[in-house]
């Protein structure tokens, strides 16, 4: 193999972007790997620093994921963690569905969603 130089690695376009139909809202959706960036804060936001206790924020764990992943067709996140408590409040079903493909995208196997929410 290569050796990649610093310049490679920061210019190589490793960002992958899926459609998904979405039927409970009428249409399709694209979906982004996350950033390694991006998967820190959905850590640090899931591990919560109690003390000397670290909890589980469970809250909106789903909806946390999906507004890091939904994206326009270019990838460009179309969510702000502001929007995260209304996605949380949309139907179950539609976001399990996103969900589930953010989770495969991302690389999240069912075993570290168990590690992060405790479950």
């Amino acid at each position: 193999m290569t050796m990649l130089s610093k310049d490679q690695i920061l210019s190589a376009t490793d960002a992958k972007i899926v459609k998904l139909e979405v039927p409970e809202w009428g249409g399709h959706i694209f979906l982004k790997n996350m950033s390694g960036f991006e998967r820190d804060q959905f850590e640090a936001e899931t591990y919560v620093q109690k003390g000397k206790n670290i909890e589980f924020n469970r809250e909106n764990f789903r909806a946390r994921l999906c507004v890091r992943a939904i994206c326009d067709e270019n990838g460009k996140n179309i969510f702000t963690r502001k929007d995260i408590e209304a996605l949380g409040r949309k139907s179950a079903k539609a976001l399990d569905r996103c969900f589930a493909a953010a989770q495969k995208l991302n690389g999240l196997s069912n075993e570290d969603v168990e590690e992060l929410t405790g479950e």
